[in-house]
């Protein structure tokens, strides 16, 4: 493997096509769609990039970036007790089973792809940032930016969601994702300096969200 290879796999895990099911779920978006809080750019790009600010960078990314460490460090208890802290933390059992849905979706395209380490870890569900661990160490991809592939991967997404719900037009889904990077940026470099005592997220937002989705009439996403 060489250092010139690292940014294909990085588009690799990074693309809308990687086949886990990503565009099944909206992440409690359709529910905050439906109740108007988000209905044009500019709400959308403030609930996204909030997303990001309140989810990924103070409890997703320390902890994938913990799981990645673990890995490098063929620490399996370590990488297993971070795997289970971030799917302890999901705020409702809708969000809980579409983490473990892709990661194990991941998994299983891991295992069908002969990675050593996705044949590890059969015994054990994962998340889907556990999954993309492994997927990540595998290609030598470096945790940063394994990190802000994985940020890039939800924030396509949950834009991808926003255009056929709001909806918004194409040239609406790319400012957004423009505005993104500084937010990334930001978010990533927080993600990596957190102690664990910091690590945590607040979302009642997202919270009341997803659990309004798992009882709303009419829905297009499963979660």
């Amino acid at each position: 493997m060489t250092a010139g290879e690292f940014p294909l796999h990085l588009f690799r895990l990074a693309s809308p096509s990687l086949p886990v099911g990503a565009f099944s779920y909206s992440r409690g978006l359709e529910s905050v769609i439906e109740r108007g809080w988000v209905n044009d750019e500019q709400s959308a790009q403030d609930w996204i990039l909030g997303v990001l600010e309140h989810i990924y960078a103070a409890l997703d990314g320390p902890l994938f970036v913990r799981m990645m460490a673990a890995l490098a460090d063929d620490d399996r208890d370590v990488f297993l007790r971070n795997d289970m802290w971030l799917r302890a933390a999901r705020e409702s059992a809708e969000l809980q089973l579409e983490d473990l849905r892709m990661g194990m979706a991941l998994q299983r395209l891991l295992r069908d792809l002969d990675i050593p380490a996705a044949a590890i870890y059969a015994d054990r569900d994962l998340s889907y940032p556990a999954a993309f661990a492994i997927a990540a160490h595998h290609g030598n991809v470096p945790c940063s930016q394994a990190l802000h592939a994985l940020m890039w991967s939800a924030l396509e997404a949950q834009v991808a969601a926003a255009m056929r719900l709001v909806p918004l037009g194409q040239t609406s889904g790319q400012r957004i994702m423009i505005k993104s990077v500084d937010v990334m940026t930001r978010c990533a470099a927080r993600a990596l300096e957190l102690t664990d005592d910091e690590i945590g997220n607040t979302a009642p937002s997202l919270a009341m969200a997803s659990a309004w989705h798992e009882v709303q009439y009419t829905r297009l996403f499963r979660s």
